[in-house]
């Protein structure tokens, strides 16, 4: 392919490509950081006007020290997310790993790898990605993969490859992470009474710590019997379990000491007492380092899908809604919030942020907001 120099730079040129079309190209020479002769070009202009601006901007990314930017400007969001994952992975906890990993493989990559990674545009990504995802998914799990993005071009940017993340202000409609998954105050109390009668004293115990407390599975999973303090009457969150053993908690707002109350330590000295009896049955000694939550069948630490099979057999019975464990902690939430409970005060029992509690949580102060208008409403009307 033959090149003709234009006369509006040294650097720009145009061409006729194999249909005979007239088309624009830049040429740019310059030094990286370590004095090494480079070039950047690029083709298939339709105009000399756009292929000239292409030329400015690469001009002024070298000018002001972007050299980065500018040798990676044709890397593929596919190519990033390899770097990214093959770089960070060992930072992450295993959990994190396997979530990114997947999605990597399943979400971005078939939505987004073939294009560019600076020059991915908002109006695309919403389209081929965040359009594309709400036709298979619920819009809190199309948030969560939104996030996982965020947080790969986040890397790119910390690295110098990108000059800013154009996908941070991006909203997802439709219901948030609540949804429908909690029970009001009445149901819960039908949901706990109906625990009591149906299950074994294993199931229904962590079922009314999940209640009384707001813990994520995995942490109430991962208290030892020294977590809980029967004089002060405390818990004290510092690792998670699940299907891939104990470890610490995800972030350290859920390193945290609540305060429990009277019935839950009433409840938790019952089931220490079951839970020593039931280890001497198996010619074992109950110690302060042993998961509270146990197996009656083998004395072993409690596995995480029984909450699943004990929940779908509850509600049933209850003729309520299914809810999820994860929904008790909702329900913990909502309950507070409903009793005029500072943000401040739920986000530290819940390890949360205050700002977490009000992204999950909006729908909720804004039942109490319309509520207060009322009041005040009322309190002027003598």
């Amino acid at each position: 392919m033959e090149l003709y120099k234009t006369k509006k730079d040294k650097d720009l040129y145009y061409y006729l490509n194999a249909k005979g079309d007239k088309r624009w190209c830049y040429r740019y020479r310059y030094y990286d950081a370590l004095g090494k002769r480079k070039e950047k070009s690029q083709q298939g202009f339709t105009s000399e006007k756009e292929a000239y601006k292409a030329l400015l901007e690469i001009k002024a990314s070298i000018i002001n020290g972007d050299v980065k930017q500018v040798e990676n400007s044709n890397l593929t969001i596919s190519e990033w997310l390899d770097i990214w994952f093959e770089t960070h992975k060992n930072d992450w906890k295993i959990t994190s790993q396997i979530q990114r990993q997947n999605a990597i493989k399943y979400q971005m990559k078939p939505l987004l790898g073939k294009y560019k990674l600076a020059e991915l545009d908002k109006t695309t990504y919403k389209r081929m990605y965040i359009n594309e995802l709400l036709k298979k998914y619920e819009p809190s799990t199309v948030r969560l993969f939104h996030r996982l993005f965020k947080v790969a071009v986040n890397a790119a940017v910390d690295s110098e490859i990108i000059p800013r993340n154009r996908f941070t202000k991006i909203t997802i409609q439709g219901s948030e992470e609540l949804d429908d998954n909690f029970f009001t105050a009445e149901e819960l109390k039908t949901f706990l009474a109906v625990a009591k009668r149906l299950e074994n004293i294993t199931n229904y115990t962590i079922i009314l710590l999940l209640a009384y407390t707001g813990l994520r599975k995995g942490e109430a999973l991962g208290l030892t019997w020294r977590n809980v303090d029967f004089d002060n009457k405390t818990i004290t969150v510092e690792r998670t379990r699940d299907k891939r053993g104990a470890r610490p908690p995800k972030t350290k707002n859920s390193y945290r000491t609540i305060l429990i109350d009277d019935s839950l330590i009433y409840q938790l000295k019952i089931y220490r007492t079951w839970c020593n009896q039931t280890m001497l049955s198996f010619g074992k000694h109950l110690s302060d380092d042993d998961f509270v939550f146990i197996s009656y069948q083998s004395s072993t630490p409690m596995g995480e899908n029984t909450l699943k099979y004990c929940f779908d057999r509850i509600t049933k019975n209850a003729d309520l809604k299914p809810i999820t464990p994860h929904g008790l902690r909702h329900t913990h939430a909502t309950i507070l919030i409903g009793q005029r409970i500072p943000v401040k005060v739920i986000a530290e029992r819940l390890g949360n942020t205050p700002q977490m509690i009000l992204n999950i949580y909006g729908h909720s102060f804004k039942l109490l907001e319309e509520e207060s208008v009322i009041a005040f409403e009322k309190a002027l009307h003598f």
